[in-house]
C-alpha cells in the first residue's frame, strides 16, 4: 500500500476501485486502521473509487507528537485527497472519523457530494474520562486499556460468536503507537461541535448501534434530527457498526450514496 508524504503528516493509504467512478473516503476510527473497513471494500470498490487512509497516530501512519485536533485531522483527510487528485468525494467516517466528516462540512463543504456520519456525536465523552485513559496510556501503555476499549466496541454475543475478529481488534490496538493514540483521545476530548452541526448543509445519513454505549442511539437521533434534511439508520450492534453488522451497514451507505 503507498504513503502520501504531506506537509506535517505521512499517511497510509489504499486507493483502489474503477477509474473514472466516483470517490469515497472512508476515515477509521480510534484505535483502528484502514483495514475496519475491509467488510466494506469489495462492495464500496464496485461503484466507487474508494480511499481508505490510516489516521495519523494509527496504522503506518506517522505519529507526530499530541496534541491533535480534529480541524488538523480534517486537513490531512483534505491534504491525502489533493495527493491522489480528489476534487470532490463522498465521506464515511466512524467515531472520530465521524467527527473529521462534521468538521469537512464546514471547513470544505465544496468538496463533498455527501456525507455519512457513523457511531459519532458532536461530544463523546468528558474531559474526565479522556484523560484518566490519556494517563493510562501514557503510565502503562496500550495493553491496559485494549480489553476495556475493544468490550465497548463490540456486543458480547458478537464477543461470543466471533472471537477470531475480536482478537484481531484487540492485537490492532495494542500495537498502536502509544502518543499516536494519545493525540486520537485529545482531539476527540476536545472536539465540540454541539453548536456547529446544524450549519451543515451536505446530504447526511447518520448511522447509530443500537448498543454503542459510546455515541449512542440517542446522541445519533439528536445529530440527525439537528442536521437539516439528514436520514437516521440504526443497525443491531454497538461502536464499531459496519464491522459487528456489515451487511446492513453496506446497504445503508450504498442505497444513500444511489439515492
Amino acid at each position: 500500500m503507498p504513503f502520501a508524504d504531506l506537509p506535517r503528516v505521512r499517511l497510509h493509504y489504499s486507493f483502489a476501485g474503477p477509474a473514472g467512478a466516483p470517490a469515497l473516503v472512508l476515515s477509521n476510527s480510534l484505535g483502528t486502521n484502514f483495514s475496519m473497513w475491509d467488510a466494506q471494500a469489495p462492495a464500496f470498490e464496485r461503484r466507487f473509487r474508494l480511499l481508505r487512509y490510516d489516521m495519523r497516530g494509527h496504522g503506518k501512519s506517522s505519529a507526530p507528537p499530541p496534541p491533535y485536533t480534529v480541524s488538523e485531522l480534517a486537513q490531512d483527510a483534505l491534504a491525502l485527497a489533493d495527493s491522489v487528485e480528489i476534487a470532490r468525494f463522498d465521506f464515511c467516517g466512524l467515531s472520530i472519523g465521524g467527527m473529521i466528516g462534521m468538521a469537512l462540512a464546514l471547513q470544505a463543504p465544496a468538496r463533498l457530494h455527501k456525507l455519512i456520519l457513523s457511531n459519532t456525536s458532536p461530544k463523546i465523552g468528558t474531559d474526565e474520562f479522556w484523560n484518566s485513559r490519556i494517563q493510562t496510556v501514557e503510565t502503562k501503555g496500550m495493553k491496559e486499556v485494549a480489553g476495556a476499549v475493544t468490550a465497548r466496541w463490540f456486543t458480547p454475543a458478537f464477543q461470543a460468536s466471533t472471537p477470531e475478529k475480536v482478537a484481531s481488534a484487540i492485537e490492532l490496538l495494542e500495537s498502536l503507537d502509544p502518543q499516536g493514540y494519545v493525540g486520537g483521545c485529545t482531539a476527540v476530548r476536545d472536539f465540540d461541535f454541539r453548536s456547529n452541526v446544524p450549519q451543515i448543509r451536505t446530504p447526511t445519513l447518520v448511522i447509530s448501534g443500537t448498543h454503542d454505549p459510546a455515541a449512542t442511539p440517542a446522541d445519533g437521533r439528536l445529530l440527525a434530527e439537528q442536521i437539516p434534511g439528514a436520514r437516521y439508520k440504526e443497525l443491531n450492534a454497538s461502536h464499531l457498526s459496519n464491522i459487528e453488522d456489515s451487511a446492513q451497514f453496506n446497504e445503508a451507505v450504498l442505497s444513500f450514496l444511489a439515492a
